[in-house]
């Protein structure tokens, strides 16, 4: 959700660095763009939409350019125009701006600068921000002490950075919104993340809640919030460039369904002691078995969280999964007993942020299980699980909710006494087992027999529950139809309603989730002539009663309905291509969702 990059540097193509950059962070989603050059004046380019109408807008030569800084905006305050797309100016245009977050105290600080005289040419919150840096330099402050004294006034989350006229050098500042520097040979990088510099360099620093950093070609200097310098970690990124390019795939969300053995063989790797049937988190060493679980997420990593809790449920922890958006530590048993799990691709989620905060607050353990080193759940919670997935750029989850999946099935093993031989076996089984699905699937040609449908439904039992409703987000999230999941007894109590001849229902059929009585639901699907595909591990005792069969190895039940899930992958990638739908960056929504 908006993206920064900046850029400082012996380089001249500043300009050339930006644009890669921002088209580096299209995934993170957004609906206008734009850059700030800095040169003796500040030069400002910016347009509604992708970043190939800024690319079309900026001058082919625009001169020897060395910083600047670049920013993909996602609509809060103001719809999309070129006048509330990022950079933003004081009045003088002598200085720019770019924010990711939003500044709760806006309104405010507009209705004081408005009453000084100051005319504002946006609807957003940001712009204040120039306009009182502004102020500063006429009272006489430098620009870093303006830049910080301004960064103080602002409540709410926020990333910042900011470049002057006639400057080289950059300021940033962050809370409770990432911020990440990037330390090259030529120069030095600023962004909101990783993907839009790691083709220039892959030593970086990960900026801390309150601190602010100075950017020049040939330094950086970070200061924490009373202004004493502090010597930040410098870590390698272990990712290859060539990781976060298409790799010949039509889109991003396609090439990551098919990353998904290699992603879950990073998950498992050096974790399964499979000669002593047991996992090794090394990461959960120090955690005791608490009284009790609470696992916080949003989106995918909810529906993931709705699986591992039933998973540590069944090892007799008790465990409750919350969207982080409505997890309120005082309003439920939080303490020094129980471990709070937030469930995060990104690390940055504000919700569960929030909820992390709250737990920790509250002195109970907290435990990120994320895909991103050095993201704020890695740093501040107790311990970290790293799913290991690697760089995903399609707006919708598909690799990291396997291992998010697989991740959670270690940690409930890893944390009981009794660990079931099986399941870890199955385990070491996964990828090669995902591998066949990739192989085999013909979801494809059901996607082409029902692209015209009205709508689609999945459903499931216990430990495919979650997984009905991944599917049914994964539908509507890339083919804009309608789709919904539903825990399959809830059928007969309100949903079958809607279902109909033209509302084709995905039915997670696998051993160990009750494959009985889901029958007896398909059955009353089948009443109302809607058509049925069965996802199934046990193809000979369902495909009598269904339409088509999704076909899955047979794995352990704790672990088909992972299996399952890339069926359904599939089904939704093929009729949203079917349907030519933008798939990696789906209309309205962003990879990382960093306010509340």
């Amino acid at each position: 959700m908006c993206g920064i990059i900046g850029y400082t540097g012996t380089d001249d193509s500043a300009l050339d660095i930006l644009l890669t950059g921002l088209n580096g962070l299209e995934y993170r989603g957004y609906d206008s763009a734009g850059v700030a050059l800095a040169n003796d004046s500040l030069d400002i380019y910016k347009r509604e939409g992708e970043v190939s109408a800024l690319e079309a807008a900026v001058p082919e030569a625009p001169g020897s350019v060395s910083a600047g800084i670049g920013h993909t905006r996602w609509s809060t305050h103001g719809p999309p125009s070129d006048e509330n797309a990022h950079p933003h100016t004081d009045e003088d245009g002598r200085v720019a701006v770019v924010h990711n977050g939003i500044i709760e105290n806006y309104q405010a600080l507009r209705d004081e600068l408005v009453a000084r005289g100051h005319e504002f040419t946006s609807d957003t919150d940001t712009e204040v921000i120039p306009h009182l840096i502004e102020e500063q330099l006429e009272a006489g402050e430098n620009r870093q002490t303006a830049f910080r004294q301004v960064v103080d006034r602002l409540e709410g989350s926020y990333a910042v950075a900011a470049v002057f006229e006639g400057s080289d050098v950059i300021y940033a500042a962050r809370h409770e919104s990432p911020l990440v520097i990037g330390l090259g040979d030529e120069g030095n990088y600023l962004a909101s993340d990783v993907p839009a510099f790691i083709e220039y360099t892959d030593q970086v620093i990960y900026l801390e809640d309150g601190e602010f950093a100075t950017l020049t070609p040939d330094e950086v200097v970070v200061r924490d919030e009373a202004g004493e310098i502090v010597e930040p970690s410098i870590e390698e990124i272990a990712w290859d460039p060539e990781d976060a390019g298409k790799s010949g795939y039509d889109h991003y969300m396609k090439k990551e369904i098919h990353e998904q053995p290699r992603a879950i063989r990073n998950c498992l790797r050096n974790r399964l002691a499979e000669f002593e049937d047991r996992v090794v988190l090394e990461e959960l060493d120090d955690i005791e078995r608490p009284a009790r679980i609470h696992l916080v997420a949003c989106g995918t990593s909810y529906h993931a969280a709705l699986y591992g809790a039933q998973l540590l449920r069944e090892h007799g922890i008790p465990t409750q999964s919350f969207l982080a958006s409505e997890y309120r530590a005082e309003s439920v048993a939080v303490d020094a007993e129980t471990l709070v799990i937030g469930v995060t691709q990104s690390g940055e989620t504000a919700d569960t942020m929030r909820a992390l905060r709250e737990a920790n607050g509250a002195e109970a353990t907290t435990l990120a299980v994320t895909n991103t080193v050095g993201s704020s759940a890695a740093r501040e919670c107790d311990h970290v699980c790293y799913v290991r997935a690697g760089p995903e750029i399609g707006v919708a989850a598909t690799k990291t909710f396997a291992s998010q999946q697989v991740a959670l099935a270690m940690v409930a093993t890893a944390l009981v006494d009794d660990p079931d031989p099986a399941l870890v076996d199955a385990l070491s089984e996964l990828p090669d087992q995902i591998q066949q699905v990739l192989d085999e699937s013909h979801a494809r040609a059901l996607a082409d027999a029902y692209v015209d449908a009205d709508a689609y439904f999945f459903v499931g039992r216990e430990y495919t529950a979650p997984v009905a409703l991944e599917g049914a987000l994964k539908m509507k999230e890339i083919t804009y139809k309608h789709a919904e999941g539903f825990a399959a007894g809830e059928l007969k109590h309100g949903p079958l309603a809607l279902v109909t001849a033209d509302t084709p229902v995905f039915a997670l059929l696998t051993e160990g989730s009750r494959l009985e009585k889901t029958l007896g639901n398909v059955k009353e699907i089948q009443a109302r002539d809607a058509p049925v595909i069965a996802v199934t591990d046990v193809p000979a005792e369902v495909e009598r009663y269904v339409d088509h069969v999704l076909e899955v190895p047979s794995s352990h039940p704790k672990l088909t309905p992972i299996l399952a899930n890339i069926q359904l992958q599939l089904a939704s990638y093929w009729v949203a291509n079917q349907l030519n739908r933008s798939i990696d960056k789906p209309r309205n929504l962003a990879k990382s969702v960093t306010v509340e």
